[in-house]
């Protein structure tokens, strides 16, 4: 969609103002904005306790791995303490007794070898499930921090309106037909016809864009409104 460059904040000012109005006279309005800050901070207290959770499991595992090879080390000396016992000794019972303990010494460091394999197997998918919910929690925070500024901006506009209906045919009367027939299928399509983008984000869909998708937009001719490629919205760059 082609609009005038000095003309694209009217249709920012334009959409942010009807997102606000979507529960027009409603005292207890909280525009969509605040709605999706909201949202993401819940997520985030849910993942936190999801991390938490993962951290434990890996605690426990790596606590699991250091008993089972303190008792190797334990069963490994007491092997060895039998080996040198039974080069000394000469009476028959007692090499009995030795070599039986010395066999039940090697078979359970068996065993323990064993578990020691399945426990470092174990820990290693524990690992990587604690560093997804890491990773899940950095993007949450990006997420959150891209949010919070525009809930504030749009909480702002919307403490300042007095009378929206008028604003709004204000807004409309500034801008040509062709870019409100536009804006409004796109707006009647996915509730947001057009939003700002910040280099890397949509302010429509909240989504952090690939590097490819942010060349394209910020490479776009000043006089073009490009479309997010996920949910559709025009998105509107600051000038320079």
């Amino acid at each position: 969609m082609k609009l005038d460059p000095t003309q694209q904040d009217i249709l920012l000012d334009l959409a942010t103002t009807e997102r606000s109005l979507d529960v027009v006279g409603d005292s207890a309005f909280v525009t969509p904005e605040q709605k999706e800050l909201d949202r993401l901070i819940s997520e985030q207290a849910r993942m936190r306790n999801a991390a938490g959770s993962a951290q434990m499991a890996v605690d426990d595992m790596e606590a699991e791995i250091l008993r089972i090879q303190e008792d190797e080390r334990k069963l490994r000396r007491r092997e060895r303490d039998d080996k040198a016992q039974l080069a000394a000794e000469t009476d028959p019972e007692r090499r009995k007794d030795l070599e039986h303990d010395r066999y039940s010494a090697k078979s359970r460091i068996a065993d323990l070898m064993g578990e020691l394999t399945e426990a470092h197997n174990e820990i290693h998918a524990l690992r990587n499930n604690r560093d997804v919910h890491g990773a899940r929690l950095d993007e949450l925070a990006r997420q959150i921090e891209v949010a919070e500024r525009a809930a504030e901006a749009a909480n702002a506009a919307h403490a300042e309106l007095q009378n929206p209906a008028e604003r709004v045919a204000e807004l409309r009367a500034q801008l040509p037909a062709d870019v409100l027939a536009e804006y409004d299928a796109q707006k009647k399509d996915s509730d947001v016809g057009a939003a700002d983008f910040n280099g890397r984000t949509c302010g429509g869909c909240y989504i952090v864009l690939s590097g490819t998708d942010q060349k394209h937009i910020r490479n776009a001719p000043a006089d073009e409104l490009p479309q997010c490629p996920e949910c559709g919205t025009y998105l509107i760059r600051k000038q320079a």
